[in-house]
């Protein structure tokens, strides 16, 4: 849902954005910034002129860069970066010491040592940075942290998360270990990992072992290629168990399979795709064998991530601490790979 923006954000303080790589995601997420009229979209710039122009199609008033360089010296206020993974955290870097805030597609960073290397210097600019964790803002997702956290579940001791897809990537990067960092875990599993330490409010993870395959082979043994499959289970420093599990092209018999289940001892609740959908979503608690309904579609949460960023800069923010997280997160995926 739109702010009324006129009453927040005045035309004159609107912050001045650049757009870095608008194939489908980046377009998505310009536009979704667009229409809340947090921020003005003053450049764009991808490999693609096709998908440049495409873009400006949105933003007439945009000015078409070259590069990432060329955008930075038009003195813009922040950046939203959807470029290949390995990319992410020099751009990034590169923004902030200009001074440039920034939001970027997930994953940060294909290691912790590359995300905390980002937050680093988004601490050292105080400069607000925001990640792409798009599940956390859909509607769903929302009431069950919100049951989570209010203790309305009592001591939660377990939790499931899954995020299968029928489909792999249709980009050749993304099975390049160096360029991608991983595979499905890097591509998939970074939203398990974030969704269920911030549901249950970042505790420390106390134990995990994790097994990878690529084509149904353990991954060890193929240094080339990233995982398909993965599953990882992680002991929490409360007691708690979480299990993760993820996937490209698995038989699923539907698009996707996507779930993020928390059970307590006063109860359970559970973020579900609904009819393999990527985007349409329910939320449920449970109370033995019966079940109430807290969310269903429909729920535009696609572009509420970038939305949000943009109105925070658009109010004055500078560096967040809790950008600090984005590096527990990236730890959890150095472990699951075992580095």
């Amino acid at each position: 849902m739109s702010l009324d923006v006129d009453a927040r954000v005045p035309a004159g303080s609107r912050p001045r954005l650049g757009f870095l790589g608008v194939g489908w995601i980046g377009r998505h997420r310009m536009e979704a910034i667009l229409q809340d009229g947090c921020a003005e979209a003053a450049a764009i710039a991808d490999p693609s002129r096709e998908m440049a122009e495409a873009a400006r199609g949105l933003a007439p008033g945009a000015q078409v860069a070259r590069d990432l360089d060329e955008l930075l010296d038009l003195g813009l206020d922040g950046i939203v970066i959807a470029t290949p993974s390995a990319l992410h955290a020099e751009q990034s870097i590169a923004a902030l010491e200009r001074g440039v805030a920034v939001f970027c597609q997930k994953p940060l960073g294909r290691t912790a040592a590359e995300a905390a290397a980002v937050v680093a210097a988004a601490r050292k600019a105080d400069r607000l940075l925001g990640v792409d964790l798009s599940y956390r803002y859909t509607e769903a997702m929302r009431r069950v942290r919100d049951l989570v956290r209010s203790g309305e579940l009592g001591r939660v001791y377990a939790a499931d998360l899954v995020f299968h897809n029928a489909y792999g990537p249709d980009k050749p990067w993304f099975y390049d270990p160096k360029l991608s960092g991983g595979g499905c875990v890097m591509d998939l599993g970074v939203h398990l990992v974030d969704l269920a330490l911030w549901t249950l409010s970042f505790p420390q993870v106390r134990s995990l072992c994790a097994s990878l395959f690529a084509g149904g082979e353990p991954l060890a043994a193929l240094q080339d290629r990233v995982e398909d499959y993965a599953v990882a289970t992680l002991e929490l420093d409360t007691g708690a168990v979480v299990r993760l599990a993820c996937s490209w092209r698995l038989q699923a018999g539907c698009d996707a399979v996507i779930a993020a289940e928390f059970y307590g001892d006063k109860g359970g609740a559970a973020f579900r795709n609904v009819g393999g959908s990527f985007y349409d979503f329910t939320a449920e608690r449970f109370s033995g064998t019966a079940r109430e309904r807290l969310a269903e579609p429909p729920d535009a949460w696609g572009g509420r991530a970038a939305a949000d960023w943009a109105r925070r800069l658009a109010g004055g923010s500078g560096f967040d601490p809790e950008a600090g997280r984005l590096v527990e997160s990236a730890r959890i995926l150095d472990l699951i790979y075992g580095r």
